[in-house]
């Protein structure tokens, strides 16, 4: 399955909220890659543009940070905690399991875009470990059943 299409006339309309200057690069990502859920590679040329930068320099910080992702990720980007707490809690048998569930290996993106699978040093949230994320969304002290119970309302929010 092809990824989403790309709309960038949006794109117009984030750039110009940011146009004040350089220091404005990090916070038009985050917009950037809210809108279109990544940052689209065609997007780096017309950023860097738009704030008198090379187009290195965007990459760059594309590139250096780990919350950005030049790649499409699904619509729900399920984040396992591999921080000590989690580990000594139970962590590595809740990533087993997710990747069992999806089907997936950490970094991938299922081929009809509804999850990516990543794992994160710490979401800290240590008092609830074992811990994971979907998108925004905290779970806490989870176990097998709970993991699958809340991956299961994610697939049928997915599938409306």
């Amino acid at each position: 399955m092809e990824p989403p299409e790309l709309d960038l006339s949006k794109l117009d309309a984030i750039i110009d909220r940011h146009r004040s200057g350089k220091w404005e690069l990090i916070p038009l990502l985050q917009d950037v890659q809210e809108t279109f859920g990544y940052v689209p590679p065609e997007t780096i040329e017309p950023i860097a543009d738009a704030l008198n930068l090379f187009p290195s320099q965007v990459q760059g910080v594309v590139t250096f940070y780990s919350g950005f992702s030049l790649k499409p990720k699904g619509k729900y980007v399920c984040r396992v905690c591999r921080g000590t707490a989690c580990h000594v809690k139970g962590g590595r048998s809740i990533l087993r399991l997710m990747k069992q569930e999806l089907d997936l290996e950490e970094g991938e993106t299922s081929s009809d875009y509804q999850f990516t699978l990543e794992t994160v040093a710490c979401l800290g949230a240590c008092f609830l470990a074992p811990t994971m994320m979907i998108n925004r969304d905290y779970f806490g002290k989870l176990s097998p059943t709970k993991m699958t119970s809340v991956l299961g309302e994610y697939r049928k929010k997915g599938s409306e």
